[in-house]
This record gives structure tokens, C-alpha cells and sequence, in this order.
């Protein structure tokens, strides 16, 4: 579905992308791991078109590089991203229906179907989206991406600052989604919910993939966890 070529990303003169590639299927979650600074928040922003890049980004076989964040959201990519981005002047509620298709076009996904995944949105539906927790807004931010019913979803680090009963609820969550056909491009420094949950993990270092494969090969590399994932 989405395929990456020779891609490099600039922030003005700095180079930070130097020829990513990687493919993600359809209904395959894909783990992109790495430190700080690797690459990684930039490779989806450089999907998304939110900077700017060189190369080949084609998406169910149509290039969509020079398209605006919006048009390529409406081509059926989501992103989530790592700040959350909630609106927080309105209820949870008025949030989920920002994120909703047009009501003439029926998405897979229920304003019932979030509240089931996540009860305590539904608790907190008509509370203004400022006052939740770092939790909960982490939460109502997947569930308004998931509203306009991508056929990918790109999310940036979703564990990050979450207590452990809400990680284990986010990785239920990403396995709902692959239950439904749905892709992930995850984004994640846990290894362990990202080795989980991921049919194969791609490993950034320096703007560039340094290793593709699964799970398993990569739990059994040494090299490549102690160089480009450990602390």
C-alpha cells in the first residue's frame, strides 16, 4: 500500500533523511524503531507532507509527494502525532466528530465503536478535551484519527508518558485496528509493546533504515540492538 523510495527529508539546510526505504501492506503493523534523533517523527512527517523531501512516496500505487497534509489525509493515511494535537476548547465529543467522513460516506468506525475501546472517553464525552489527562488525550486523539476511517495510521510514539495498564490498552487497541484491515506505521521507543504487536520492525540510525525484518530476527541481533537501540 504505502511504498517509500530513496527518500531524503530537509529542515532548510539541514539533511536529515538519507534514502529511507520500507513498505507497509495492507493490514500489516510495522514497527519504525530508533533512538532520539534518528529520523523517525521525520519520516512520517515527510509522508504526510509537512516537510520538505525528495524521492518516492506512492501510495496504493499513485506518488502523492506535493499534496497537502489534508488531501493526503483525505486519500485515507492517518496520523497521529506525537504532541497530541487535541482541540481543547471542545468536548470529547465535539473532537470525534471533527475527525468524522462526511455523513455521506460510512467509515468502518462508530462514535459507539471508540467509546467500547476506550470506556473513559465515553465517561468524559461531553468534558472539554483541555482538562483530560495525558492518557486520555492520547486516547481521543487515536480515536478522532480512526473517525475518518484511514486505511493506515501513522502514529508517533502513542506509549509515550502512559502508565502501564494504558500501554497494555493502546497495544489492544493497534490489534484491533490490524483486526479490521487497517495498517500501522508505529512509531514507538518501547521496544517491548512494538516487538509485540509488530509483523516486522524497521530500525532508523543517522536518516537511514539499518535494519528490516522481523520481530524475531531482530530480538536474535545483538549488533544492531546494542549500536541503534540500547541506552
Amino acid at each position: 500500500m504505502l511504498k517509500i523510495e530513496n527518500l531524503h527529508a530537509y529542515y532548510g539546510k539541514g539533511h536529515v533523511l538519507h534514502g529511507v526505504e520500507f513498505e507497509v501492506g495492507q493490514g500489516e503493523i510495522v514497527a519504525l524503531l530508533g533512538r532520539n534523533g534518528s529520523g523517525r517523527s521525520t519520516t512520517a512527517k515527510a509522508i504526510m507532507g509537512m516537510v520538505e523531501n525528495t524521492g518516492s512516496i506512492t501510495w496504493k500505487g499513485q506518488p502523492i509527494q506535493g499534496r497537502k497534509p489534508y488531501e493526503i489525509a483525505h486519500l485515507g493515511i492517518g496520523y497521529v502525532p506525537e504532541n497530541r494535537d487535541i482541540f481543547p476548547k471542545i468536548t470529547v465529543h465535539q473532537n470525534l466528530m471533527l475527525g468524522q467522513k462526511s455523513s455521506k460516506q460510512v467509515g468502518r468506525w462508530s462514535f459507539d465503536d471508540m467509546y467500547t475501546m476506550f470506556p473513559r472517553l465515553k465517561e468524559r464525552q461531553h468534558t472539554e478535551a483541555g482538562v483530560l489527562s495525558g492518557g486520555e488525550q492520547q486516547m481521543l486523539t487515536l480515536c478522532r484519527t480512526l473517525m475518518g476511517d484511514p486505511e493506515l495510521i501513522i502514529i508517533d510514539e502513542p506509549t509515550e508518558g502512559l502508565a502501564p495498564k494504558i500501554v497494555e490498552l493502546v497495544g489492544e487497541y493497534l490489534k484491533t485496528l490490524k483486526a479490521k484491515g487497517v495498517s500501522v506505521l508505529l512509531i514507538e521507543q518501547k521496544l517491548t509493546i512494538a516487538m509485540a504487536i509488530s509483523d516486522r520492525a524497521l530500525v532508523m540510525g543517522h536518516g537511514s533504515i539499518v535494519f528490516n525484518g522481523t520481530p524475531d530476527t531482530l530480538r536474535a541481533d545483538a549488533y544492531i540492538r546494542k549500536e541503534w537501540l540500547e541506552v
